[in-house]
């Protein structure tokens, strides 16, 4: 038997390819929408994919079911209680589907979604009655369980889906044995749940005594405990899932029509006519010079977690990106069903030399810089794009706090007529705050190099929440 985790850091996302190579057939879960790992890996062992699995129906990132389906023929299986626009297998709990030494056993494991499953895996070669791992979807993750609260927009109250998610634990993930292998969908850097670890594979049984979720309590107590403090949704959440449910075009088909290169020109009447712009390069290459009205998401961070959230999917996307990465950057976006991308600047940010008038710098700060300018006279005012979890820990005193990803809709909070600076931890969402404030006249603008982690390393001064209020 052959077991492969594929971990994809930009999305915290896991995915899995399981193979007998006795009978050649592989199995794939949760895949990416782009494929072509699980074929070159399917390839080079001689195996056919032939069965692909969805857990769920992903929130955060679109699944390449309808892709390898596309590409192999391979059977697209669901849980029983899925709906969806494609043919798919369903499976009920407890049926099973056996492939030379290996056994999937399915498990319905409602909580994180109604539909949602679990999948026990058997190397039969080693032993056929306990099960060497269970790839849990988003209902148990390493270090947390599932978020119950995703499917307010379709009816299903986070109360309800809290009491399936402690019963698909208790009464049938919690049973398999504790040396069995947990492999979940996602880890650190998810948004599926609260506090998941950086590890991406444990033993059920350190689970069952490490993580704060599964140890004895009450039913109550636990849909108190994981419906509470949850992180904001992201805006494409519910998009994502809801085209994860439906037929639609694959990413390939999707790259055949966005990936077109624009005139300087051709831009400019884009954003006249609504396009939003997004500049990929490196915060600190954005402030030299940028397209005035863009928005720097880097391919360096979580580019398309930040897109979803802050980018309007009615709109048409133009990218400026740094040459050789328009594919990446298009792709990216595709892996959370952002296809509505317009074209990329031909020649990146060259193509604006001639045009200077259409440029803008951001000034810089480093530490130093700023802590001089807050010990001046006419000291500027600062904003804190931080998660408000960041923010209890320590942020810069008198700053203003407003997340990054509520910039947006508060930006009546925001002041106007004086020098601003924007901080986070480490430069990568300020740089993004900057874009979004730039067209509402918040003037003069810039950004903490380096964030907080710089400050910190500085050895300037810090206030926490918990010393304030003592």
């Amino acid at each position: 038997m052959l077991l492969q985790q594929y971990y994809l850091g930009c999305l915290a996302h896991a995915s899995y390819l399981i193979a007998d190579e006795a009978t050649s057939t592989a199995v794939v879960v949760d895949p990416q929408r782009d494929i072509d790992q699980y074929l070159a890996d399917a390839e080079a062992h001689g195996l056919h994919i032939r069965y692909v699995f969805l857990t769920h129906f992903h929130a955060d990132f679109l699944a390449g079911h309808l892709e390898l389906y596309g590409r192999t023929g391979a059977t697209i299986c669901l849980g029983a209680q899925a709906q969806a626009d494609y043919a798919f297998t369903p499976f009920h709990n407890g049926e099973t589907l056996t492939f030379g030494h290996v056994r999937l056993m399915v498990l319905e494991t409602p909580g994180h979604t109604p539909e949602a499953i679990s999948i026990v895996v058997y190397d039969l070669a080693q032993n056929a009655s306990r099960p060497h791992a269970v790839l849990t979807g988003d209902t148990l993750f390493i270090g947390d369980v599932g978020r119950p609260d995703l499917m307010a927009s379709c009816g299903v109250s986070a109360t309800e889906l809290a009491g399936m998610l402690y019963d698909s634990l208790h009464h049938k993930l919690l049973t398999l044995p504790d040396e069995t292998l947990v492999y979940p969908a996602h880890g650190a850097g998810s948004l599926c749940g609260k506090n998941l670890s950086n590890d991406t594979c444990a033993p059920l049984g350190l689970q069952r005594r490490m993580n704060a979720a599964l140890q004895p309590m009450s039913k109550a107590a636990f849909v108190a405990l994981v419906t509470a403090n949850q992180p904001e949704v992201p805006a494409y959440f519910a998009y994502a899932a809801d085209l994860n449910r439906r037929q639609r075009s694959t990413l390939t088909q999707a790259l055949e029509s966005t990936l077109t290169p624009l005139t300087l020109e051709q831009v400019v009447g884009l954003m006249h006519a609504d396009a939003q712009v997004v500049d990929t390069r490196q915060p600190s290459v954005y402030a030299t010079r940028h397209l005035t009205g863009s928005l720097n998401i880097g391919l360096h961070g979580q580019y398309a977690l930040w897109a979803g959230t802050v980018l309007d999917r009615h709109r048409p996307i133009v990218l400026i990106t740094e040459p050789g990465h328009e594919t990446e950057a298009t792709m990216r976006l595709g892996r959370i069903g952002f296809d509505h991308v317009a074209g990329y600047l031909a020649g990146g940010i060259d193509a604006l030399a001639a045009r200077p008038e259409l440029t803008r710098q951001t000034a810089r700060l480093t530490p130093l810089m700023l802590a001089a300018a807050l010990a001046s006279t006419d000291p500027p005012l600062l904003l804190d794009v931080r998660t408000p979890q960041e923010r209890h820990t320590r942020y810069i005193a008198g700053s203003l706090h407003i997340p990054l990803h509520r910039l947006q809709r508060q930006m009546h909070d925001v002041p106007r007529g004086h020098t601003m600076v924007v901080y986070c931890a480490g430069g990568y969402r300020s740089s993004l705050a900057v874009g979004l404030l730039e067209p509402h006249r918040i003037t003069p603008l810039a950004d903490l190099d380096g964030g907080m982690t710089a400050w910190a390393d500085a050895g300037l001064e810090m206030l926490s929440p918990e010393a304030t209020s003592a």
